[in-house]
């Protein structure tokens, strides 16, 4: 039998806050921490907003994530040594690219993806040097679904997955020459949505196998039941309207997590506020609970989209939800699409069940879902 896959810990540094109840509280209080870009000039560019970190800067010629890390460990217990280790980046240090084009002091070494599991493996004194994951922005998601899969298969016993992505000009210069950008702040599963909004954050979760978890005495925050990974490609960058991908891994995870639609309880969505995505998770959705009006949510309207990072960041919210028994509004949604209609909401409701479908999708048609349990698992 596979061993059950437990969350022990985790963490998040997010717009919202340095930790994750900072994260829950602004969430449930409909806060959102998009605001005016203050870091670069936005002159030219779609959109004049996102969602940045206060006070997050440079350490000499280090990229800004090296400051991120710190304040995001601070609020986590000890990390075994012998944790595997699974980063998940869409572009690391990417600023100091920036910052070596203007001829200002920089670590190359940071633009490399490696960069942050060098950075992780160093601070945490981890023996894996571990591997990062760069899968647009289903990075994190995949990163759990790897880790889990490595628990559950006996190859691991406990599996670090931290995750971060930065708002830079180079990220945002990108999504506004796609044209992925809302000329205001996102508005997920609204009928007037225009696009995304960048958000820059960091997460981290600690996944053990539960006889060792019990054994150590660590903490039960919720259980990884399930996981599915899907590409449809369909295109570089737009996702397949009919939802090919996304359901192949949705169906996938609740598979592998025994369950049926019947029994998921809500679902954390991507939900980025883009038409052809909220579009296309809106089909999937109807496909999976029919006339079922399972509450869906999104966190992107208050701390925008974290690229690689969302995934990771969705699921220790999803943690929170599980254990307070509270869906959390969507913030930025008003007036719904009509397939949102008793589904999506801009209040909190209480959760009606034990179960949490996760789903990010990403550029080149990947997908990835995750399902949540407070229980412990097999």
């Amino acid at each position: 039998m596979a061993s059950a896959v437990w969350i022990t810990d985790t963490n998040t540094v997010t717009a919202l806050g340095q930790n994750l109840e900072d994260l829950w509280q602004g969430l449930l209080s409909g806060h959102s921490a998009i605001v005016p870009v203050d870091r670069f000039s936005v002159a030219g560019y779609k959109s004049a907003y996102a969602a940045t970190i206060k006070d997050l800067s440079c350490e000499g010629a280090l990229s800004s994530f090296h400051s991120l890390l710190p304040r995001l460990f601070r609020g986590m217990e000890t990390v075994p040594a012998d944790a595997r280790l699974y980063t998940a980046t869409a572009k690391a240090g990417i600023d100091n690219l920036e910052r070596l084009r203007r001829s200002t002091s920089a670590n190359v070494s940071d633009v490399l993806i490696s960069a942050v599991a060098d950075r992780v493996t160093r601070q945490l004194g981890l023996r894996d040097t571990g591997t990062n994951i760069s899968a647009a922005c289903a990075s994190s998601a995949i990163a759990i679904a790897k880790g889990a899969a490595l628990i559950a298969a006996g190859r691991a016993e406990c599996v670090l997955v931290c995750s971060i992505d930065l708002v830079t000009e180079f990220v945002f210069s990108g999504f506004s020459a796609l044209g992925a950008l809302s000329a205001t702040p996102c508005m997920p599963f609204d009928r007037d949505r225009s696009g995304l909004t960048l958000g820059e954050g960091a997460v981290a979760l600690l996944l053990m196998k539960a006889e060792r978890a019990k054994k150590e005495g660590r903490p039960h925050l919720g259980t990884v039941l399930g996981w599915g990974v899907a590409s449809d490609g369909f295109h570089v960058t737009a996702p397949d309207p009919n939802a090919r991908g996304l359901l192949i891994a949705v169906k996938e995870a609740m598979t592998r997590a025994n369950l049926t639609p019947e029994n998921i309880s809500a679902v954390c969505a991507h939900g980025t506020g883009t038409i052809y995505n909220d579009h296309m998770e809106l089909t999937a959705f109807d496909q999976l609970f029919n006339d079922r009006k399972v509450p869906i949510y999104s966190i992107k309207g208050a701390i925008g989209h974290t690229v690689g990072a969302a995934g990771g960041i969705e699921v220790a919210v999803g943690l929170k939800s599980l254990s307070e028994g509270i869906v959390p509004p969507t913030v930025g949604f008003g007036k719904g699409d009509a397939r949102a209609a008793g589904r999506v909401s801009f209040k909190p409701a209480l959760l009606p069940g034990n179960h949490i479908l996760s789903t990010n999708s990403g550029f080149g048609g990947i997908n990835a879902a995750l399902v949540l349990t407070k229980g412990q698992g097999a």
